[in-house]
């Protein structure tokens, strides 16, 4: 069974059943050579409506008329309790005046009574940053805007073409049921596929004069009618991007927020509005796409600035600018004058914009992030070889933890919260225990850079974890790693492995008692030797005949893998039985939800 296009695997066999290659460059094309930024995965499983057979059958036919008069009698007695209730109203308000002092107290508009609630029991600051006050609960979803620009008939340089299957609207109209779609980019373009349909072309194909380096969809907001995309440019300029409605709206444009090459982007997790970019430059900034781009200049560190910073660490009072800034043991925050904390210390008045917060982590580039499966904290991972967990909501750096050697190029959170993955130049796979604040275990099995990891949630349950990844060696390894299976290093004999100095305070802390104050200890965590923690060996290495593997992503019934030139295949994972039944893995978990496909992999 082993060839290029399958593989055998403890559980069964895996083989590719669609495959999507890049499109051919001409030779005198500028972008002839190797795409310079590596293809990245992006996927969405969206319900469409059950349709609704034309003509009724004969039965509903013939029993029609006696419908319609059981609908009218109905309608004739809503009537008259209405006349009834129309009647008695002013009886019951003579009443009810007469029974209080003033006409105020006898009624209260459940309309006035939640807002003095919000007034009266004061929120937790830490949730103003990712709060929409744009939105409240009693609107619809429907309100939520839209993408103001029509991309079939912009005049922007910015986009060059844009390409649309025949009979897109009629295609998406006839669906029914779950349908998954995936979103990639190669070289400058940007494409748009429906998942299992093996159509010769795109359903969507957009070039533009910058190189798009990464996107997401926002799984809260998907629906038949609307998806919403954000997509990240070699420029740091932003595209909020509807492909449903091939509208658009761009942010950072021209980078008048920030300059530098977007490196990640991801949807604050159900959250219509807010998304978070990191940058080449080491910064994360946090965007809301309802707000248009404000003038805005963010601090450096240690050099001149004409606005406030803050600087956070616990127990430690906000550096001056002479201050030496450590970014091994704090985030440097630029707070514009709209941000919330500075609206809550008097600055009022001022419209709010973009960015809603601004965080310097590293002075090197930011790789990529990835939020916990709780929304309460942020794994990033940059070019200096740090792992770094940060509390969104407080704008604090939790912990920080180095790579055994180089830079770090690929995060994934466990299903369940418990472990952190990298990926990293050292060639090897990195499981951090964020809770524990050390490194659990270390995979071997790559004889190049690691470019991307992932878990496959289908297969982790909260014992045994499976997680995969691809490399520079153009190896597609499966892992599988169970925590009580790990053999202890022998010098450590019967001890703990070694615990940092603040491994009872930060996450540790914070897990026990729900506090986020933290002792003056430090926060960073120098990486073990390997004689420290266990190894972790490959369930399955497979060797692609392809080039550069950059991206890897779990579905509910399949696992994709993109090369750098946008070579992407799907896998459909193996047959199991089940009481004499033959089906594919993943069908038993029943109706799958949006979040089944939410991933998006560096």
């Amino acid at each position: 069974m082993e060839s290029d296009s399958a593989f055998v695997a403890p559980e069964g066999v895996y083989s590719v059943t669609e495959e999507h290659k890049p499109l051919p460059v001409p030779t005198h094309s500028s972008t002839a050579a190797n795409p310079i930024y590596q293809t990245r995965l992006s996927s969405i499983t969206v319900r469409f409506p059950q349709k609704h057979p034309a003509s009724p059958g004969l039965a509903q036919f013939l029993g029609a008329n006696l419908t319609k008069d059981l609908k009218k009698d109905k309608e004739k007695e809503r009537e008259k309790e209405r006349d009834v209730v129309v009647k008695e109203r002013p009886l019951l308000e003579e009443r009810s005046m007469s029974s209080s002092d003033t006409p105020e107290d006898s009624f209260t508009s459940p309309d006035v009574a939640t807002p003095d609630l919000s007034t009266s029991t004061p929120a937790e600051p830490q949730h103003k940053l990712f709060s929409h006050p744009s939105i409240s609960p009693g609107k619809k979803k429907s309100n939520v805007s839209r993408p103001k620009h029509n991309m079939r008939t912009t005049s922007s340089t910015f986009i060059t073409r844009l390409q649309s299957a025949e009979g897109l609207n009629k295609t998406l109209a006839a669906k029914q049921g779950e349908v998954t779609f995936l979103f990639y980019n190669t070289g400058k373009a940007f494409l748009w596929i429906e998942v299992g349909a093996k159509a010769k072309e795109p359903l969507t194909r957009i070039s533009f004069s910058a190189h798009p380096t990464c996107h997401d969809v926002n799984p809260s907001t998907a629906s038949s009618e609307r998806l919403d995309v954000i997509i990240g440019f070699s420029t740091g300029d932003l595209i909020w991007f509807d492909p449903i409605s091939s509208r658009y709206c761009r942010l950072n444009k021209q980078g008048a927020i920030s300059s530098s090459t977007c490196t990640a982007v991801r949807w604050v997790p159900s959250s219509p509005t807010l998304f978070l970019v990191s940058h080449a430059d080491g910064t994360i900034i946090v965007y809301d796409k309802e707000r248009e781009d404000g003038l805005f200049t963010a601090n450096i560190p240690n050099g001149p600035t004409n606005t406030p910073h803050i600087t956070v660490n616990a127990n430690v009072h906000p550096t001056s600018e002479s201050d030496e800034w450590d970014p091994l043991s704090t985030i440097f925050v630029t707070p514009p004058p709209w941000h919330p904390e500075a609206v809550g210390r008097g600055e009022k008045g001022v419209a709010a914009k973009n960015p809603v917060s601004h965080w310097r982590l590293s002075r090197r580039g930011v790789v990529d992030f990835v939020f916990s499966p709780d929304v309460k904290y942020i794994a990033a991972i940059s070019e200096d070889g740090c792992l770094r967990v940060i509390d969104p909501l407080a704008e604090q750096l939790v912990d920080c933890y180095a790579s055994y050697f180089g830079a770090l190029t690929s995060v994934a959170w466990s299903p369940d919260g418990r472990f952190i993955l990298t990926g990293g130049q050292d060639d090897l796979l990195t499981i951090f225990s964020p809770w524990e604040q050390r490194v659990v275990a270390r995979c071997q099995g790559h004889s190049s850079f690691v470019s991307s990891v992932a878990f496959d949630e289908l297969r982790c349950d909260g014992r045994t974890y499976r997680f995969g990844s691809v490399g520079e060696d153009n190896k597609l390894i499966l892992w599988d790693f169970s925590s009580g299976a790990l053999h202890r290093p022998k010098h450590l004999g019967s001890h703990h492995p070694r615990i940092s100095m603040s491994s009872s305070i930060s996450l540790a802390y914070r897990r026990g008692t729900g506090s986020t104050i933290q002792l003056s200890a430090t926060r960073y965590h120098a990486a073990p030797s390997r004689n420290e923690v266990s190894i972790v060996q490959p369930v399955l290495i497979k060797q692609l005949d392809a080039d550069l593997l950059t991206s890897l992503t779990f579905l509910p019934r399949a696992l994709l893998t993109a090369s750098k030139a946008g070579h992407v295949r799907l896998w459909v994972r193996p047959l199991v039985t089940t009481n004499g039944t033959i089906r594919r893995r993943g069908y038993s978990r029943g109706m799958l939800s949006v979040t089944d496909f939410q991933g998006v992999v560096a």
